[in-house]
């Protein structure tokens, strides 16, 4: 089965944007009470998810991990002001990673703050493996990921989390800051795009 996602567009998923379970709002409360292994908990829950959504709008190694860790040493340091009724953690999470990604294009080197008490030998090893949407590319895999990189910042943003994240417009437009509108609206046209790019390769080949 192909790790890539289906650029058919039917095939995107329209559930309901996810709430935090009661497992993470009792990790926030207990993080926000000074519990060091909560933090570490809270890390080891949503690290992966981080790290391929910023390597997959940035697309190096370095990069996403450098974002990765900026973006939750920001997270933990701002915790007390995210609101679990205005969006869930993972959303708010996704925002601040989305932030930092467009933060990086703008500038070649920024300072970070290691991680590691949190994880010491975690996802930032250098050994650590690359995510899973690059292992054995095919040649048709290959093809989608030349035909995202070359979709704009903003276009990419809207496709990954719309393709590889299966989020719903509503919540692509709280994390990006637009209304669901223009996320729909960007979708179509990365989508396009995409369809073209890749017909244009197919017919090349």
């Amino acid at each position: 089965m192909s790790r890539y996602p289906s650029l058919t567009w039917a095939e995107a998923r329209s559930e309901s944007p996810s709430r935090n379970d009661a497992e993470i709002d009792q990790l926030i409360q207990n993080c926000l009470a000074g519990n060091e292994a909560a933090y570490r908990l809270l890390y080891e829950r949503h690290a992966s998810l981080v790290y391929r959504l910023a390597y997959s709008l940035l697309q190096q190694r370095e990069d996403a991990e450098e974002v990765m860790q900026d973006s939750f040493e920001y997270a933990f340091r701002k915790l007390s002001n995210y609101d679990a009724r205005q969006s869930a953690f993972t959303t708010w999470l996704y925002r601040i990673t989305v932030s930092r990604c467009r933060n990086k294009r703008r500038r070649k080197r920024f300072s970070i703050l290691p991680l590691s008490k949190l994880a010491p030998s975690g996802i930032e090893d250098e050994n650590a493996p690359l995510p899973d949407l690059l292992i054995e590319r095919s040649e048709t895999q290959q093809a989608v990921w030349d035909a995202l990189r070359d979709l704009s910042p903003k276009l990419l943003e809207t496709a990954v989390l719309r393709y590889f994240y299966g989020l719903r417009y509503q919540e692509i437009g709280e994390i990006l800051g637009i209304s669901p509108k223009t996320a729909e609206s960007r979708m179509r046209l990365a989508h396009q795009k995409l369809r073209d790019s890749l017909t244009t390769g197919e017919e090349s080949a």
